[in-house]
């Protein structure tokens, strides 16, 4: 059975660049692998057949040669994948293109670099105000800081790091299984490559000591729940001179006794006299950066009637707009009351007349109709 062209292999063309065969074989690798597709022989047929045609279309000279002359380039001891007892060997090869691709997400090619320090989280808390004006917050962070004595080598006094004897400085051991080969990190550097003879006494070796920080962290005006803040190299030291990871900071806002947030726009219930609502007048608001605003109510004013006051909102952080109060009046019913007081709504009762409650009274006039229909 003759060979499918190693471009449809992949599934590209034939002026596919690097990066588009890289591409295709990471997802085709990926699809078919051994682990994902356990006992399942046709994956297994198709992972070979994917890693050969990459392992020769990613060589410049192979593929040149194989443009030319296709699969009969690699025939009667040519250059090229070498058959073997599972019809294509990559015990090598192979491993050193998983190596290319994913050697980002694996720990890079050599452990040497160290291991970069791990991200940190921070739940921060703040007011609404807060949000609403921004500040200068300080914070505690426990953490893995760099070793001072060592200067994070984990190396006692002028003592320098030795290539780890097991894996002789790569930071990863390669194991056979089956038709292809594993690498996993080395268990005695622990990935690093090198090893310490002397190690510092302070951090054991590790080139990190436990220690709190106090950061400042710029809190900007108009955050809103669930923001992020990145710093950059915050977090905890790497392994042994590593770079240090990043602490990221959550912000949630603490619920307010007034106002309500909506985006950029707040939210506030103000509760109006009968008195007010009725004959009109003007009532006064607090606003979040602790002035007031003035609210003219129109005679009539029903419960629920909502006035908007134009950029006494949040500020927007991408811009210098502000959003909106939106004040909802409720109106209040009188308790209480004196027998004076009760007399007088007795006598507004009996002078009242429709026009004076036009919402009830259409309300029960449709009500009649519909007992009316009900009854015929």
């Amino acid at each position: 059975m003759s060979k499918r062209d190693y471009y449809e292999v992949l599934g590209v063309g034939r002026q596919a660049s690097e990066a588009d065969l890289k591409k295709a074989f990471r997802k085709l690798a990926m699809k078919y692998h051994p682990d994902r597709n356990p006992g399942d022989a046709e994956a297994e047929k198709s992972f070979k057949e994917i890693n050969e045609a990459y392992e020769v279309l990613r060589d410049e000279q192979k593929r040149a040669a194989y443009d030319q002359f296709g699969h009969a380039a690699f025939e009667n001891g040519a250059a090229g994948p070498r058959p073997g007892a599972g019809g294509f060997d990559f015990s090598g090869s192979f491993s050193d293109i998983f190596e290319d691709l994913f050697g980002d997400i694996m720990g890079g090619r050599g452990g040497d670099r160290g291991r970069r320090g791990a991200d940190l989280r921070y739940n921060l808390e703040i007011t609404l105000e807060e949000a609403f004006a921004g500040k200068q917050a300080k914070i505690r962070v426990p953490a893995q800081a760099s070793c001072e004595k060592c200067k994070g080598t984990g190396a006692e006094g002028d003592a320098k790091p030795s290539a780890c004897p097991t894996c002789h400085g790569h930071g990863r051991i390669r194991a056979a299984q089956g038709f292809f080969t594993i690498e996993r990190t080395c268990p005695t550097c622990g990935g690093a490559g090198r090893v310490i003879q002397n190690p510092c006494r302070a951090c054991a070796g590790s080139g990190r000591v436990h220690q709190e920080k106090t950061l400042s962290v710029n809190i900007p005006a108009g955050v809103d729940e669930g923001t992020r803040i990145r710093l950059a190299g915050e977090g905890e030291a790497g392994v042994r001179g590593a770079p240090a990871g990043d602490l990221y900071i959550f912000l949630s806002i603490r619920p307010h006794p007034l106002f309500k947030r909506d985006g950029v726009n707040l939210h506030c219930r103000v509760p109006l006299p009968m008195t007010v609502a009725a004959l009109g007048g003007a009532i006064e608001v607090p606003t979040l950066d602790g002035q007031r605003a003035k609210v003219s109510i129109p005679a009539g004013t029903q419960a629920g009637k909502q006035f908007r006051l134009r950029g006494k909102g949040m500020p927007a952080m991408r811009a210098r707009d502000h959003g909106d109060l939106i004040v909802q009046v409720l109106v209040e019913t009188p308790v209480n009351l004196t027998k004076r007081q009760r007399e007088l709504l007795q006598e507004f009762e009996k002078a009242g007349s429709s026009e004076t409650s036009p919402e009830s009274a259409g309300f029960f006039a449709r009500v009649k109709e519909f007992w009316d229909d009900l009854r015929e």
